[in-house]
This record gives structure tokens, C-alpha cells and sequence, in this order.
């Protein structure tokens, strides 16, 4: 599902899988979009289309926000990492249990409860397709824990470690190339 407010602000969802990545108390890691993939609304984000976003807040010393379920009023922790790789946009950061919302969202993941992330952006460009639209480039404002996820088909990594992290990675990105060249 798409949401659009009045400032242009969309939304896009996605599923953590089997394994929502918890590492100790407060470390979550997933990926918040995958490329290649239609959604939902039949948005299909294109490789390479956050990554003016992120390098101009990163040349702005800014970062994503993470949410709860859009709402800006109720940020629930930070994301230590963004980025882009060959599988889509891969996240980690840290849930604030001091929170009340944070502490929430903790305890509803364990449990199983919620398991999305959404992206919150503002398209810059887009291509239309038979499906709807090819997304070129975005504008990432937020990442937000959610309920109901718009793109079903991503999954999520184990936030356990570096160690762990760089793994995930590396097979994702082998997975992606070995899908390539099938193609």
C-alpha cells in the first residue's frame, strides 16, 4: 500500500522475515526496500535510486529517521547504517528501549507482533511501466517499524554482529549476481 500526504511524503512497505534481526537487547537489521521487485501499488524501485539521498545527508552530517508506523512524532530509535547494495536498501540501527514507543516496538518484535519496515520519501523520478511506476530516484526521509509491510517478498538480515553483517552481505550480493546471470 502507497500512502501520499499532502506534502508529498510516500510511503512503502516491507516485511522482515523469519529471522527480525535482534542483536542483544536493541539492534534490528533488514533491508527497507528491495530492487527489482514490484510492490504492492506496482512500484518497482530501480538500483542505484537512494543513493544521491544518502550521500547528500551524509554531506549534511544528517540521517534517516526511524518511526513508529510513520509518525513523526514518535521517533523510536536511530539507524546507524544505510545503504545500498546489489539486493536493495539494507538497514541497522538501534531501537531505544528508553522510550516508551521504542520499549513498545521492542517487546512487540520479540514477540513477533510486528514485522515490517516502511520507507517514508519523496519521489524526484520516476518512469511509468504497465505495472506503475519504475522509481529512479528518491528522496529517503524516514524508515519506520510498521504493521503491515507494501512489499511482502523482502527479508530481513540478523543484527547480530559486524561479523554476522558482512556475511549476510556477501551472500546477498552472490545471490544477486548468481540471479543475473541466469537472466
Amino acid at each position: 500500500m502507497t500512502s501520499v500526504s499532502d506534502f508529498g511524503l510516500e510511503t512503502k512497505f516491507q516485511t522482515f522475515d523469519t529471522g527480525t534481526g535482534l542483536a542483544g537487547e536493541t539492534g534490528i537489521a533488514g533491508y527497507a526496500s528491495l530492487f527489482g521487485e514490484a510492490d504492492q501499488g506496482g512500484d518497482v524501485v530501480c538500483r542505484g535510486a537512494y543513493a544521491r539521498s544518502l550521500a547528500a545527508l551524509s554531506a549534511q552530517g544528517r540521517k534517516v529517521k526511524m518511526l513508529w508506523q510513520h509518525d513523526p512524532a514518535q521517533p523510536i530509535g536511530v539507524w546507524d547504517e544505510i545503504r545500498e547494495d546489489a539486493h536493495g536498501l539494507h538497514v541497522r540501527g538501534r531501537i531505544l528501549a528508553d522510550v516508551r514507543r521504542g520499549a513498545e516496538a521492542l517487546t512487540l518484535l520479540k514477540a513477533g507482533a510486528i514485522d515490517g519496515l516502511s520507507i517514508g520519501y519523496r519521489t524526484v523520478r520516476a518512469a511509468k511501466t504497465s505495472l506503475g511506476r519504475a522509481l529512479e530516484e528518491i528522496e529517503l526521509w524516514e524508515v519506520s517499524l510498521v504493521t503491515f509491510p507494501m512489499l511482502p517478498s523482502a527479508r530481513a538480515s540478523l543484527g547480530a554482529g559486524e561479523a554476522d553483517d558482512a556475511l549476510a552481505r556477501a551472500l546477498t550480493e552472490a545471490i544477486a549476481e548468481a540471479r543475473a546471470d541466469l537472466t
